[in-house]
């Protein structure tokens, strides 16, 4: 079955499932009509006059009433858990047909002092890898998938491990798609759970002292037996002393209450959140993959005790209201009785609750990855091979094993009708290697693409080629330079800045992928070449491959002074007749024609 027919079709038995839902809704909204206004009936007949049937009868209605309006909310959670797997199927069909993800794009994520990658290759924002993948639904798994997509695995066993996962994710759409539209409950609901790791720091203060909430137990039941020795006896004397007591005991914590309020406070949605999307993943199929049966272990120990606190909080909640505030905070110690359950949950799972937490933000990214693979099937799963740290001195001319061989190799970003793929080896003989081309050829894109594909690779997902070698490494990239006028910086030594933090990884000899994209703007044309010669020597020097584009075609002399080391590829532009248009595909050699001469000519510039 093709993609668009897989999801078109889901489209359909989304929206049946909705009109079914709006139609079992209309007719238990009139039958608890009917409900309400037989048990103000009877009501009125026992007002008339006391029986028992009447009474029993009237009872019978309430219940039947009560549990209307449970069925009534609990279809109203039906529809929006429906309506919100139309939203996922029909944002999944839309991709397919070139519109936007309707998911947060991960737009001022990027650190400029930090992020040493992101920004060149369009990581976070519109149109970015980020937006490309991004399915998740919480703050943790949010900001897991940013931190993947920042600091990428360098270990071959583990991202052989992640593309386990992700293929085995990938075939379970109907519970991938589940997770989402679970997550996407508490939509609009802001915060995060953060706060709750102090709360879990701070210390009991009641649940500690057992003799302490065995008083509060006892002085509940005595509250209880005092309203019955009022009712029966008209002496209010004890009610008025349980009353006094239980006021003394609320207003005594009520600072500790305050301040573990503060930190739960609005917790029961996201917590609630986290616990759907637990138990739906408890349910996964982990079988093929080990990374799955580790999580799925975690979500089965954890969505119960989650889906409890996410109660607990809700109660808490509640000491504000009016009823709860006069009557059971005067009679039962509300908040203290809260305070205890809370504190007795703190204590058996203060020390699972930050894995289980994390679990959510894994689960989520995993779930990212996995759709990207479903919807792109064609795409496939790289090998990572051995490299590691280099052997030899940082500063010897040796690659140390690092290669990256592509075949097919795309941009994912591209549209498919759009793409033009390129087969590509570095490593196996030239470690450096020289792109020349004029604008529009498709440099600066093919370098992206390399870096692109290769953060994907190093993420576990499947990547745009036909096949995909390589040996893990950092991405170290300089392709795009702003100045800051905030800063007093200018573009030039905002280029040299970025330079300079290259290098500087590089020195720590951990294995690396340079991309650079013509550098030293901002000079004359003989400091130019002379910085961009001296920078292409230095590159060789370290354990890294290197891509370098550029205008500067004397570079390309490079190529006889290392053999074997520097190589030199282009993209030519084509002049047929008054046409120029380009094909995008890399060539061995040096660019060689004039095409901004050609456009001077044609536009009757010169």
């Amino acid at each position: 079955m093709q993609l668009s027919t897989f999801y078109e079709s889901s489209i359909r038995s989304c929206t049946e499932k909705i009109r079914t839902v709006r139609r079992q809704i209309n007719i238990v909204s009139l039958l608890r009509l009917l409900l309400f206004a037989g048990f103000i009936w009877m009501l009125y007949l026992l007002t008339r006059g006391f029986s028992l049937p009447p009474l029993i009868l009237t009872v019978f209605v309430a219940a039947l009433f009560i549990g209307g309006v449970n069925f009534y909310f609990r279809l109203k959670d039906q529809l929006a858990l429906w309506e919100k797997l139309l939203f996922v199927n029909t944002n999944e069909l839309g991709l397919l047909k070139g519109q936007s993800n309707q998911f947060p794009d991960g737009a001022g994520r990027v650190d400029p002092e930090k992020d040493i990658y992101a920004d060149d290759l369009d990581i976070f924002g519109p149109s970015s890898v980020f937006l490309l993948l991004n399915r998740t639904t919480t703050s943790h798994g949010t900001a897991t998938l940013a931190d993947l997509l920042r600091q990428n695995v360098l270990v071959p066993d583990q991202i052989r491990q992640r593309q386990e996962a992700i293929s085995a994710l990938a075939g379970q759409a109907d519970l991938r798609r589940l997770l989402t539209a679970k997550g996407l409950m508490t939509e609009g609901k802001a915060g995060n759970l953060h706060d709750l790791i102090s709360w879990l720091n701070m210390p009991s203060q009641i649940y500690q002292h057992k003799i302490l909430w065995v008083a509060i137990a006892v002085l509940t039941a005595a509250n209880v037996a005092a309203i019955f020795f009022w009712l029966s006896t008209n002496n209010y004397g004890p009610l008025v002393a349980g009353i006094l007591i239980c006021r003394i005991m609320i207003a005594w914590f009520s600072k500790s209450a305050h301040a573990q309020h503060q930190k739960i406070a609005e917790k029961h949605a996201l917590l609630e959140q986290y616990a759907d999307i637990l138990s739906v993943f408890s349910t996964v199929d982990a079988s093929a993959s080990p990374t799955l049966q580790e999580l799925k272990s975690r979500a089965q120990a954890a969505h119960t005790a989650i889906h409890q606190l996410s109660r607990l909080t809700s109660f808490f909640e509640q000491q504000h209201n009016l009823f709860v505030s006069a009557i059971l905070n005067s009679l039962a110690y509300y908040n203290l009785q809260c305070m205890i359950a809370l504190e007795r949950w703190k204590k058996r799972y203060k020390m699972d609750y930050p894995a289980w937490i994390d679990a959510v933000g894994t689960i989520e990214y995993l779930n990212s990855l996995a759709t990207f693979a479903f919807n792109n099937p064609e795409y496939i799963y790289p090998s990572p091979v051995e490299g590691g740290e280099s052997a030899t001195p940082p500063n010897a001319a040796s690659a140390g094993g690092l290669h990256l061989e592509a075949t097919g190799l795309a941009h994912p970003l591209i549209p498919p009708s759009r793409r033009v793929a390129n087969d590509f080896s570095i490593g196996s003989s030239e470690r450096l290697i020289l792109v020349t081309g004029s604008n529009m050829s498709g440099k600066t894109t093919f370098l992206r693409t390399i870096g692109v594909n290769l953060l994907l690779a190093q993420c576990g997902a499947p990547v745009c080629a036909t096949s995909f070698r390589f040996t893990p490494m950092r991405l170290l990239t300089s392709l795009r330079i702003s100045d800051s006028l905030q800063e007093q910086t200018s573009y030039f030594m905002a280029e040299l800045k970025k330079l300079q933090r290259i290098v500087l990884r590089l020195r720590t000899g951990e294995p690396a992928l340079v991309l650079i994209d013509e550098i030293l703007r901002g000079t004359n044309s003989e400091d130019k070449t002379y910085g961009s010669e001296q920078f292409s020597r230095k590159l060789t020097e370290y354990h890294c491959l290197s891509l370098f584009a550029t205008h500067d075609l004397t570079l390309g002399q490079l190529e006889q002074e290392y053999p074997g080391v520097i190589a030199n590829y282009c993209f030519e532009s084509i002049i047929e007749g008054d046409d120029l248009h380009f094909n995008y595909r890399l060539q061995q050699g040096i660019a060689r024609n004039r095409n901004a001469s050609f456009l001077m000519k044609k536009m009757d510039i010169i």
